[in-house]
C-alpha cells in the first residue's frame, strides 16, 4: 500500500520508460514512499518503433491498486514538445513537479563500422536529448519552487566501454556530462543532479547479441539481476535525505552499491623549455604511459557477477 509517512510523501515524480523493468519498479516503490507519479512510457518496441498506452496505463493501475496516485503519459521525451506536455500532465494532475527519473533508453547495438546515421541519430534523440529535454522542461518550475531532484540512468558502456554501442555508449556518457552541469547550475536553487548506472535484466539487455559460450552464460547469470534492485537508490536519491548529495555517479549490481570515479588528473609532465613530438615520445609518453588505461569493455572491468 501507499505510505502516507514515507520519504517521498506527496512528492510529484515524473518517470520516463516507466512502463516495464526499472522504470516500472522505481515507479512502484516512488508510489509505496507517498509520491504521486507520472508513468511515461511510449510503448514501443525494444528498438523504439510502434506506440502502446498499454505499458503506462498498467503501472497507473498497479499504483491506483496499491492505494497511490498516478497518471500516464505517452509522449515522447525526444521532442520538445512533448517533454513540455509530460511536465503539463504532472502540472495539471499534481499541481507541482518534485522530481524527474531520465530513465527512457533506446538501444540498437551494431560494430562501428556497421553503424548507420539513423540507429546513431535515433539512439542520441532518445537517451540524451530526450534526458536534456526533460530536464530542461522541469527547470524553471524547481527553480520556482527552490527545490527539487534528478536522477539519470547513465551505464557503464559509456563510463568503460562496450563492443557495439558507439551510438548507445556516447549518449549515456553525455548524461553523466548532463547531470554534472544541471548539479552545478541548479544547485543555488536547491536542487540537485544524480546518476545511476544499473546493472539489471530488462528488455534492452535482452537485444545484446550473445554468441560465444562465455556471452551466453552470463546471459543466463544477468537475467538474475531484477529491475527491482535498482529502485531503492533511486528513491532516496529523490528524497530529502539525500540532501547534499549531488553531481555523483552511483552503480548498482544486485546488492552492491558502488560510487563510481570520474575523470581527474592522473600525473603530469612538464618541461621548462616546452614540447617537441620528438620530446613528447622520448620524455613524455614513457613517464605517462605506466598510467594509461587499458582498452577494456565493462565486462573486463566487472568480471565477475555477484549472484
Amino acid at each position: 500500500m501507499s505510505n502516507p509517512t514515507g520519504c517521498l510523501k506527496d512528492r510529484v515524480i515524473i518517470i520516463t520508460g516507466a512502463g516495464r523493468g526499472i522504470g516500472r519498479e522505481i515507479a512502484l516503490l516512488a508510489s509505496r514512499e507517498g509520491a504521486k507519479i507520472v508513468v511515461n512510457d511510449l510503448g514501443t518496441s525494444s528498438r523504439g518503433e510502434g506506440r502502446d498506452e498499454g505499458p503506462a496505463q498498467q503501472v497507473v493501475s498497479e499504483i491506483k491498486a496499491q492505494g497511490g496516485a498516478a497518471v500516464a503519459s505517452v509522449e515522447s521525451v525526444a521532442e520538445w514538445t512533448g517533454a513540455q506536455q509530460i511536465v503539463k500532465t504532472a502540472l495539471d494532475a499534481f499541481g507541482r513537479v518534485d522530481g524527474l527519473v531520465n530513465n527512457a533508453a533506446l538501444l540498437r547495438d551494431k560494430i562501428f563500422h556497421k553503424l548507420e546515421p539513423e540507429d546513431w541519430h535515433a539512439v542520441l534523440n532518445v537517451n540524451l536529448n530526450g534526458s536534456f529535454n526533460m530536464a530542461r522542461a522541469v527547470a524553471p518550475h524547481m527553480r520556482q519552487q527552490n527545490s527539487g531532484a534528478f536522477v539519470h540512468m547513465t551505464s557503464t558502456s559509456g563510463l568503460i566501454g562496450n563492443f557495439g554501442q558507439a551510438h548507445y555508449a556516447s549518449s549515456k556518457i553525455g548524461i553523466a556530462g548532463l547531470s554534472r552541469s544541471i548539479a552545478l547550475d541548479m544547485a543555488a536553487f536547491n536542487v540537485r543532479s544524480n546518476c545511476i548506472s544499473p546493472f539489471a535484466w530488462t528488455r534492452l539487455v535482452a537485444t545484446i547479441p550473445a554468441e560465444s559460450a562465455g556471452e551466453i552464460a552470463r546471459v543466463e547469470r544477468m537475467k538474475q539481476m531484477g529491475p527491482e534492485k535498482i529502485a531503492p537508490l533511486a528513491v532516496y536519491l529523490l528524497s530529502d535525505a539525500a540532501e547534499g548529495i549531488t553531481s555523483q555517479i552511483f552503480a548498482v549490481r544486485q546488492n552492491e552499491i558502488m560510487l563510481m570515479s570520474q575523470p581527474r588528473p592522473l600525473r603530469s609532465v612538464h618541461r621548462g623549455e616546452g614540447w617537441t613530438p620528438q620530446t613528447i615520445g622520448e620524455h613524455a609518453i614513457p613517464a605517462l604511459k605506466a598510467n594509461f588505461y587499458p582498452l577494456e569493455r565493462s565486462t573486463d572491468v566487472f568480471s565477475w557477477d555477484p549472484i
